[in-house]
C-alpha cells in the first residue's frame, strides 16, 4: 500500500493547508485543464483511435468538446455556486445570519471506465476541482493508450500536490480502495460497483455510482419511421454500441417492427456503407475479451439475426447487428449488451410496453419514439429511469444544465454542471448568532413554565416565518 497511501497522504496534507479553497486556485486549475485538452487534441484523438478505433468525428463530439463545454460552464458559473445561500427564518432567529455554505469534501477518488476514457474521467474531475477538492484519478487500464496519455498529461498541467493519477488493474484498484477518501466517484459496471461499496463502507465514505443498465427504446403509436431509424442507428452504433446510454433494445409492435426493418437496413448502408468493416466511421470493440463476450451472447440468443452478424476477431470487429424474435428471457436480455447488437422485442399495447419496462431494473436512460405527445407523457409519468429523452437517443446527456445519473440499479447520484459541483460539496448549515434578543432566548431556560412553552412555540412556529429577502 506504500506508494498509493503516500500519494493520498500528500494530497490530504495539501487539502488541509487550504490551498484548494480560494476561487483563484480553482479558476487556475480549471483553465489549465482546458489547456491540457486543447493543446493535446491530436494526441488525445490518436489514443482514442488506438484504444477503440474511434472516428475523429465521434471522438471530438463525445470526448473532447463535451469536456470543453463542461469546463466552460464550470469556469463561468462556479463562483456563483460558491456563494452562501441565505434561507428563510422564524421569529426566534430573526436577527441571525442563516445560510448554507458549500464546502469541499477533501480528497476524492474518481475511477473512470474504458468506453469514453477521457470524458467520463475528466468531467467528474472538473466538478471536483470547481468544488475545491483534491483528487486521485484512476483511468481504466483497458483503454491503455488513453490511460498512459492521461498519466503523462495531468501532472504536467495540474498541481501535483493536489491531483494525482494512479494506474493499474483490479489488484491495484483494490489496494487503492483501502485508503480513506472523502468521496468515491465510480463509472462502470454493477459488479465492480458492489466491491467499491464494500470498500467504501469500511471508512463510511459516500459514493457516486454511474452505472449502466439496459436502456429501452419504446416506439409506439404514430412514428416517423425514417427519422426513428436514423436516430436509433446513430445512438445505438455510435462508439460501436459501447455507451452506457445507448438504446439497448427496442420495444415496438409487430407492424412497427416490419416497417422499421427496411428503414434500418437502408440507414445502416447509408451510414456505414455496404462494407461496414472497411468504413472508417465505425469504432471497434475495446478488447478481445469484450469481443468474445459479445459473440457468445449473440451465439446463445434464440433470436434471428436479420441485419449484420458478421465479425472478425483479429480486427475486434462486429458488424452493426439487428436481431428479431427475441423473447424476454433471451440471452441478449440477461445483461447490458454494450456492443453493436440491437434486439427488437414486440409488445402490442402501451400498457404492455410500460409494464415490460417496469418489470426490469431501472435503466440509466429511457427513450420513447412517438409522434403522439400523450404516449410520451404517459410513459414518462408511469416509468422511472436515470434520464428520459423522447424521439432521440444519447443527446440529453450533452446538456450541462441537466443532472446526469442513474436510479436504482443504474446508479446513485448525478453530475454535470452545477449538479457535479453539488456532488463534490458538503452543504453546511450555518447560523451566526449575536447576543441580542436574550429575552426571547430566556423562554427556553429552566425553570420551565407552561407560559414560556406557549411563547416559545409561537416564536419558532413555521407559520410565522420571516423570509429574508
Amino acid at each position: 500500500m506504500g506508494t498509493q497511501s503516500q500519494v493520498v497522504d500528500r494530497l490530504r496534507s495539501a487539502f488541509l493547508s487550504g490551498v484548494t479553497i480560494p476561487e483563484q486556485f480553482r479558476q487556475t486549475q480549471l483553465t489549465k485543464l482546458m489547456s491540457m485538452i486543447k493543446d493535446n487534441e491530436e494526441q488525445i484523438l490518436d489514443a482514442l483511435h488506438k484504444d477503440l478505433a474511434k472516428p475523429k468525428f465521434e471522438a471530438i463530439i463525445s470526448e473532447v468538446d463535451i469536456v470543453i463545454n463542461e469546463l466552460h460552464y464550470a469556469i463561468t458559473n462556479f463562483t456563483s455556486w460558491m456563494q452562501p445561500e441565505y434561507v428563510g427564518k422564524n421569529l426566534a432567529t430573526k436577527l441571525d445570519d442563516c445560510f448554507v455554505r458549500r464546502e469541499p469534501l477533501g480528497v476524492v477518488l474518481i475511477i473512470g471506465p474504458w468506453n469514453y476514457p477521457l470524458q467520463l474521467l475528466v468531467s467528474p474531475l472538473v466538478a471536483a476541482i470547481a468544488a475545491g477538492n483534491c483528487a486521485v484519478i484512476k483511468p481504466s487500464e483497458v483503454s491503455a493508450a488513453t490511460d498512459s496519455l492521461i498519466a503523462e498529461l495531468i501532472p504536467k498541467y495540474l498541481s501535483q500536490d493536489c491531483f494525482a493519477v494512479v494506474r493499474g488493474g483490479p489488484e491495484e484498484t483494490k489496494v487503492l480502495l483501502q485508503n480513506r477518501f472523502d468521496h468515491i466517484f465510480y463509472t462502470g459496471s454493477q459488479t465492480v460497483a458492489r466491491s467499491i461499496l464494500q470498500a467504501a463502507s469500511v471508512h463510511l465514505t459516500p459514493v457516486t455510482l454511474e452505472l449502466g443498465g439496459k436502456c429501452p427504446c419504446f416506439i409506439y403509436g404514430q412514428a416517423n419511421i425514417a427519422g426513428a431509424a436514423r436516430r436509433l442507428v446513430w445512438a445505438k452504433f455510435f462508439n460501436a454500441g459501447q455507451s452506457c446510454v445507448a438504446p439497448d433494445f427496442v420495444l415496438c409492435s409487430q407492424s412497427t417492427r416490419d416497417a422499421l426493418l427496411p428503414a434500418l437496413r437502408e440507414t445502416l448502408e447509408e451510414f456505414y456503407s455496404k462494407a461496414p468493416q472497411k468504413c472508417p466511421d465505425l469504432s471497434r470493440i475495446v478488447s478481445p475479451r469484450h469481443w468474445t463476450r459479445l459473440m457468445e451472447l449473440l451465439g446463445r440468443s434464440n433470436g434471428k439475426v436479420v441485419l449484420g452478424g458478421e465479425s472478425n476477431q483479429e480486427d475486434k470487429y462486429i458488424a452493426p447487428t439487428v436481431v428479431v424474435d427475441v423473447a424476454e428471457d433471451d440471452a441478449l436480455m440477461e445483461e447490458e449488451i454494450f456492443g453493436p447488437i440491437l434486439p427488437i422485442l414486440t409488445v402490442e399495447s402501451l400498457e404492455e410496453g410500460i409494464s415490460f419496462i417496469n418489470r426490469r431494473e431501472k435503466p440509466l436512460a429511457l427513450y420513447v419514439f412517438s409522434e403522439d405527445s400523450s404516449v410520451i407523457k404517459t410513459v414518462l409519468e408511469k416509468s422511472s429511469s436515470g434520464g428520459f429523452c423522447s424521439n432521440d437517443g444519447i443527446v440529453h446527456m450533452s446538456l450541462p444544465t441537466l443532472p446526469f445519473g442513474g436510479v436504482g440499479a443504474s446508479g446513485w447520484g448525478s453530475y454535470h454542471g452545477r449538479w457535479g459541483f453539488e456532488t463534490f460539496s458538503h452543504r453546511r448549515g450555518c447560523m451566526l448568532r449575536g447576543w441580542a434578543l436574550e429575552r426571547i432566548n430566556s423562554l427556553r431556560y429552566p425553570p420551565y413554565t407552561e407560559e414560556n412553552l406557549n411563547w416559545l412555540r409561537w416564536t419558532t412556529s413555521a407559520k410565522r416565518s420571516c423570509t429574508l429577502m
